[in-house]
């Protein structure tokens, strides 16, 4: 633990360096002054037009936020069995035409990884695993979607497709992050 006197010998050198309009020691781990800090963020901030709605979480479309839930489950229960080498593919996302009022979306998805027997460790032995895979997705995707889901999941192998910038192209990814 640092010390209080390290600290305002610290804010002191700084101070003499840089000229600050507010210094407001805080510590994140017991939350002392954060109160402050936001208050001054506020306080400094420049007030400007919304460029989203208030409730806007992020500005990927849906079918990516769902494919990066399906990749998420998979690394997650996969654990350290298949390389992250694995990207998912949503083919098909569709709002499903019912009588009832409970809403159902129908989605599709493809697990691409880059060995063949990297394809036999996601499905698992009878499809356990890629059942289980699709269990926790599915659980994820219903609470993003705010309705059920039926996912439907397969799995194809497409060799050294992480060294294929058309590919990392089509599965929405940049290079840097593929």
């Amino acid at each position: 633990m640092v010390a209080k006197e390290q600290i305002l010998l610290c804010i002191d050198t700084y101070r003499k360096v840089f000229e600050f309009d507010e210094i407001i020691p805080a510590a994140a781990k017991t939350g002392y002054n954060l109160s402050d800090i936001v208050d001054s963020i506020f306080k400094y901030l420049p007030y400007g037009p919304m460029f989203y709605d208030e409730d806007t979480v992020t500005d990927q479309p849906e079918r990516q936020i769902v494919a990066e839930i399906v990749r998420e489950k998979a690394l997650h229960a996969l654990d350290e069995e298949v390389p992250h080498g694995i990207a998912v593919t949503i083919e098909r996302m569709k709002k499903r035409k019912s009588r009832s009022k409970e809403k159902i979306i129908d989605i599709e998805a493809t697990i691409i990884c880059e060995k063949d027997s990297h394809k036999g460790i996601i499905i698992g032995k009878g499809g356990d695993m890629l059942k289980k895979i699709g269990s926790n997705a599915r659980f994820e995707i219903e609470r993003l979607l705010g309705s059920k889901a039926n996912l439907k999941l397969w799995v194809k192998v497409k060799k050294d497709w992480r060294d294929s910038d058309s590919m990392i192209k089509n599965f929405g990814y940049r290079k840097e992050e593929g």
